[in-house]
C-alpha cells in the first residue's frame, strides 16, 4: 500500500478554507484543558452520576465558540455543553469540547477536543487534537486524512484486516445501567468472534485510531453529533467504512466504522445480537 508522499501541516491546512480556523481554535480549547487544569475540579452531574461534567468542559467549549463565532459569526454552531446557535451562511460547527471526560477527570491521556465543519449537512472538515499524545488529527473531505505531529503531516489509512476474526474493536457504553448491561451482552457474544476488545472512552479517538490502524472496527450506541462529526470523516477519508446499523445513517441508534473488508460481517453480528435493543 502506497501513501502520499509526507507534506508539511501548512500544505494540509491549505485543503480548505475553514481549515486554519478549525485548527486553531481545537488547539487553544486542547492547551486550555492541558494547562490551565486546576487541582480540585468542581463536578456535576450530567444525564446520571456516572456521566461527570467538569467547569473545564464548559470553559473549553466557549474558547470555541469565541474563537469560531468570533471570526464567522453568521456561521452555525452545535455544541455539547451550549447547544445549538443558528446561522445564516451555511456552515455549522460540530465541537466536542472535551470527549473522554471520564478518563481527563482520572489523569488519563485517552481524551481530545473535536471540531467539525459542516455544509449542506455534511462534514467537510474535521479536526480531533489529543494534546497529551502531543498529536492532532485532520480530516478534509475528499481529501484523505493525517496524523500531526509538530510541523509534519502524516497521511494515515486503515489497517489491512480482513476477518472479523481478527479484528481489534472498540466499542462504547452509555451511562444508564439498563444500557450498559445490554451492551455487556453484546461484548459477552461479541469477545469470542473477534481477536479482541477495546474500550478507550473516548469517540473520537476511536475514530482516530481507526483511522491509523490501530484498531480494526469500532461501533457504539447513542453517540450524539458532536461525537461524530469530526471523528468520522477522519476515519471514513482513510478508507473505513462509515454507517448505521440498519441504515446508512452514521446518525442514528447505532453507528458502525470498520475496515472495508470486515464491515458487513460486523454489522452482520451486530443486527443478529440486536445489538441496538435493549
Amino acid at each position: 500500500m502506497q501513501l502520499r508522499p509526507v507534506p508539511p501541516l501548512a500544505e494540509v491546512l491549505n485543503a480548505h478554507a475553514l481549515l486554519p480556523l478549525a485548527w486553531d481554535a481545537a488547539w487553544e480549547a486542547a492547551r486550555f484543558l492541558r494547562d490551565a487544569r486546576p487541582a480540585d475540579l468542581f463536578v456535576d452531574t450530567k444525564s446520571t452520576p456516572s456521566d461527570l461534567v467538569s467547569e473545564m468542559d464548559k470553559g473549553a467549549e466557549e474558547l470555541l465558540i469565541a474563537n469560531l463565532l468570533g471570526a464567522r459569526p453568521s456561521d452555525g454552531l452545535l455544541g455539547e455543553e451550549g447547544g445549538e446557535r443558528f446561522g445564516s451562511s451555511g456552515v455549522r460547527w460540530v465541537v466536542d469540547p472535551l470527549d473522554g471526560t471520564v478518563n481527563y477527570l482520572h489523569h488519563m491521556p485517552t481524551w481530545g477536543v473535536s471540531v467539525a465543519a459542516e455544509q449542506d449537512g455534511r462534514s467537510v472538515i474535521g479536526v480531533v487534537v489529543t494534546p497529551e499524545f502531543d498529536e492532532a488529527y485532520i480530516g478534509v473531505k475528499g481529501d484523505g486524512a493525517w496524523v500531526i505531529n509538530g510541523a509534519i503531516a502524516t497521511p494515515i489509512r486503515v489497517s489491512e484486516c480482513t476477518r472479523l476474526s481478527a479484528a481489534v474493536v472498540a466499542t462504547g457504553f452509555g451511562y444508564a445501567a439498563e444500557r450498559r448491561r445490554a451492551q455487556g451482552r453484546v461484548v459477552h457474544e461479541l469477545i469470542s468472534q473477534v481477536s479482541d476488545i477495546r474500550r478507550i472512552g473516548a469517540a473520537v479517538i476511536d475514530y482516530c485510531w481507526l483511522a491509523r490502524g490501530r484498531l480494526d472496527a469500532y461501533y457504539e450506541r447513542g453517540l450524539n453529533p458532536w461525537d461524530i462529526a469530526a471523528g468520522a470523516l477522519i476515519a471514513a477519508e482513510a478508507g473505513a467504512v462509515v454507517t448505521g446499523l440498519r441504515d446508512e445513517d452514521i446518525y442514528g441508534s447505532m453507528m458502525i466504522a470498520a475496515v472495508p473488508a470486515i464491515a458487513d460481517e460486523l454489522r452482520e453480528f451486530l443486527l443478529n445480537a440486536q445489538a441496538d435493543r435493549e
